[in-house]
């Protein structure tokens, strides 16, 4: 037997201006110094933020520490020879009270250059939404750079994006260069880039709790937006029983759903590759060598690449829902 079992973490749970209760409600997160909570970072190597492990003997120990000791046999070599010990991926659950700010991430490229950061390429899984609620993703129609600026400068930006209605199961990539929001009344899991770059582009108006306007990078923002206009926005895909059902798959992430209601065996031989497991409904059990760990609605897991072979299984045969993430 190996000393690298699966890993919880603390949550890092913000405060944020548009954050509600929804996360403890629905996702069982604590944040009794908190007014209201707007993301619960579940698994995290942003420098300040980076995650602490809550269970078996590795407890107290955080992320970096982690891969500096056990370096591939965590990550995978793959990743670890790219990375290092900057875990590559951060996982968040965000609860949006109110309208999130209409913002744009840059590239890999622009990133390093302006910010020495990597890109931020996201997604998001939409876990619950209120009746009515849109998300923004990208434009309606086809413009330039010149159109959008003027849309800008004349306070007119949200005639040209397009607004998703949504529901809970929804899917929508966001690659760097995309324009976005998340709207009043969503809960979501973002699997995304390490990196806590973030331009954004409008705030409706709002002020902090000094009273004053939140900062706006329209000049930084210009450069990093794609202009390219999409028919369609949303991730399609077809849920499966008890079998891996693929979501998004890009050079930073793979992210599949895994919906289970017996014993489902996952086999990542061959892979080299940590896996992230995010329960959004149910509960169920993770079993490896001779152990098992319990798996509830709002946690996620950290399986090391060293355990490329281990079996889920359904609670009572009732259905449990996870998303599943990885790095190929």
């Amino acid at each position: 037997m190996n000393n690298l079992y699966p890993l919880k973490f603390t949550p890092i749970c913000k405060d944020k201006i548009w954050g509600g209760n929804k996360l403890h409600d629905l996702l069982n997160k604590q944040f009794p110094e908190l007014s209201n909570c707007g993301e619960s970072w579940e698994m995290s190597g942003v420098q300040g933020d980076i995650s602490v492990v809550s269970n078996g003997f590795l407890t107290g120990n955080n992320l970096e520490e982690l891969i500096e000791v056990y370096m591939g046999d965590l990550v995978g070599e793959k990743v670890y020879e790219k990375f290092g010990t900057e875990f590559p991926l951060l996982v968040k659950f965000i609860d949006a009270n109110d309208n999130l700010s209409i913002q744009v991430h840059p590239n890999d490229e622009l990133a390093l250059e302006r910010h020495d950061s990597f890109g931020k390429t996201e997604m998001w899984y939409v876990v619950q939404a209120d009746q009515g609620s849109q998300l923004i993703a990208g434009f309606n129609r086809k413009i330039d750079k010149e159109e959008y600026l003027h849309c800008v400068e004349n306070g007119t930006l949200e005639e040209i994006l397009n607004f998703e209605e949504v529901k809970a199961g929804d899917v929508f990539f966001m690659p760097a260069g995309r324009v976005h929001a998340i709207g009043k009344g969503i809960v979501v899991a973002e699997i995304q880039q390490t990196s806590d770059v973030t331009y954004r582009i409008y705030d409706f108006n709002r002020v902090d709790d000094k009273g004053n306007p939140r900062e706006l990078h329209t000049e930084l923002a210009i450069d990093a937006i794609d202009y390219t206009f999409e028919t369609n926005y949303r991730t399609e895909y077809e849920s499966q029983i008890n079998k891996s059902a693929k979501l998004v798959e890009c050079p930073y992430f793979t992210t599949n759903l895994l919906s289970i209601t017996a014993e489902v065996e996952c086999d990542f031989t061959g892979l080299d590759t940590f896996v992230i497991y995010t329960c959004l409904e149910g509960e169920c059990s993770l079993a490896w060598e001779d152990q098992i760990l319990p798996v509830s609605k709002g946690d996620s897991i950290l399986v090391p690449a060293l355990i490329s072979n281990f079996i889920f299984s359904a609670n009572n045969g009732e259905q449990a829902k996870l998303l599943e993430v990885y790095i190929k």
